[in-house]
C-alpha cells in the first residue's frame, strides 16, 4: 500500500456550501489500512486529524485547515437476514440516499423517512441524522469504529453509540473514533413509520384517521422527497439555494415549564400563532421547540440577504452561500440570526454543521 498524501487541497469542492480555504494535507482512505496508515503519518508529524465524508454538515473557514484531511471512502453494502430482521451493513463512505433507496426497494422498513439526507452513511451515527419523525438511532444495531488512540477496531452497540437529539458520543467526542462502518436493523415487510404532522399532510391523512390503507414505504418516501424539495433541502444543481449545509440550526430543546412561560408571554403580547407554537415532547420534563418558528417570528424571513450570502427563499432554517461567499459572511449572518432569536425570546439555537477553523461569532 502507498500512501498518497496531497498538499494544499481545496476543500470548497467538496463540501455542499462550497466554501473555505484548502486543506494543507490531504488523503483519501478507502480502506482500513490506508486510514491507520494516515493516522500514523499525522501522529508522526504532529498534526491534527480532521475527517471528511460528504461535506454536507461543515462549513470550512477561509483560511483552511492547517492539519490531515482524511477523505473517508471505505464502500460496501451487505443485506443479510438475521431473525425478524434485516442487518445492512454499509461502508462509511457510501452514499446515504441511495442506500435508503435500496432498502426501501427490498421493502425494508426502518430509514424511509430518512430520504434526501445529503451526506455518507458515516455521518449517520455521528449526528444521530434525523428527519419527519425518524432518526438513525431507531435503527443502528452496531458502529464499527477505529479508535484513534489505540487503532484498533471495534463494533460499539447502539446502546454504547449515547444517541440523542442530533448527538452521540462519536459528535461529543471529536477525533477519538472513526466510523468505518454502520449496521442498520431493518424491518422486512414492515410498515412506514408516519408520525409527523407534515408527513401526515404530505400523504393526505386527517388530523385524527389513518387511511383505510396504509401508504407503501416508497410512497412514504417520495413524500419525504416532495417535502424536502420544497424545502430546498435536496442536491439539486438548479436550485438557487442548493449551496447550503440544510438546516444550520438544531432545535431547542427548553424545560416543559420554559416553554409554557414562552407561549403565555407571547399569546399575552398577541404574537400570531402563539397558540399554535410547536412544542414536541423531548423527555422528562422537556419539549422541543421549532428552531425555524422562532427564527421566523424573530423577524428573519425567507429570502433575506447579506451580501453574499442569505437565509434561503425556501426555508428559514438553510443558510446559502449566494456565490463567491466567505465562511466569515457565512458565520456573521448565522451570528445575526442567532442574536434575534435571543434578544427576542432569550433561546440561544446552537449550530448543527461543525466549524473547521471559523470566525468565533458567539
Amino acid at each position: 500500500m502507498s500512501l498518497r498524501i496531497a498538499d494544499e487541497t481545496p476543500l470548497a469542492p467538496l463540501t455542499t456550501l462550497g466554501i473555505g480555504g484548502p486543506a494543507r494535507h490531504f488523503v483519501t482512505a478507502d480502506d482500513e489500512p490506508t486510514l491507520v496508515a494516515a493516522l500514523e503519518w499525522a501522529r508522526d508529524r504532529g498534526l491534527p486529524v480532521y475527517l471528511l465524508g460528504g461535506g454536507s454538515n461543515v462549513v470550512v473557514g477561509d483560511d483552511g485547515v492547517d492539519g490531515l484531511v482524511v477523505h473517508m471512502a471505505p464502500r460496501g453494502i451487505r443485506f443479510r437476514r438475521e431473525g425478524d430482521f434485516t442487518c445492512l451493513t454499509a461502508g462509511a463512505g457510501e452514499t446515504w440516499d441511495p442506500l435508503v433507496t435500496e432498502a426501501v426497494r427490498r421493502g425494508e422498513a426502518g430509514v424511509e423517512c430518512l430520504a434526501g439526507i445529503p451526506g455518507s452513511v458515516g455521518a449517520t451515527p455521528v449526528q444521530n441524522v434525523g428527519a419527519y419523525g425518524q432518526e438513525a438511532a431507531d435503527t443502528v444495531l452496531t458502529v464499527r469504529v477505529l479508535d484513534t488512540a489505540t487503532l484498533r477496531t471495534t463494533d460499539l452497540p447502539s446502546a454504547a453509540c449515547g444517541f440523542g437529539y442530533r448527538d452521540s458520543v462519536l459528535r461529543r467526542e471529536p477525533g477519538r473514533m472513526v466510523v468505518l462502518a454502520v449496521t442498520f436493523a431493518l424491518t422486512p415487510g414492515g410498515g412506514p413509520k408516519v408520525e409527523y404532522d407534515e408527513l401526515r399532510g404530505e400523504l393526505g391523512w386527517s388530523e385524527v384517521d389513518a387511511p383505510a390503507v396504509p401508504p407503501s414505504l416508497d410512497e412514504v418516501r417520495e413524500a419525504v422527497l416532495r417535502l424536502r424539495r420544497r424545502k430546498s433541502m435536496l442536491l439539486d444543481p438548479a436550485d438557487e439555494n442548493h449551496r447550503s449545509a440544510g438546516s444550520f440550526f438544531t432545535n431547542p430543546v427548553v424545560a416543559t415549564a420554559a416553554a409554557a412561560r414562552l407561549k403565555e408571554r407571547l399569546r399575552a403580547e398577541g404574537v400570531p400563532g402563539a397558540e399554535s407554537m410547536p412544542a414536541h415532547a423531548a423527555g422528562s420534563g422537556l419539549v422541543k421547540l421549532s428552531a425555524a418558528w422562532l427564527i421566523e417570528r424573530a423577524g428573519i424571513a425567507r429570502g433575506y440577504r447579506q451580501g453574499r450570502v442569505g437565509v434561503s427563499t425556501r426555508h428559514v432554517l438553510a443558510l446559502v452561500n449566494l456565490g463567491g461567499a466567505t465562511a466569515a459572511e457565512l458565520m456573521t449572518l448565522a451570528a445575526y440570526v442567532r442574536g434575534s432569536v435571543h434578544d427576542r425570546f432569550g433561546i440561544s439555537l446552537d449550530m448543527e454543521p461543525v466549524c473547521w477553523g471559523c470566525p468565533k461569532v458567539w
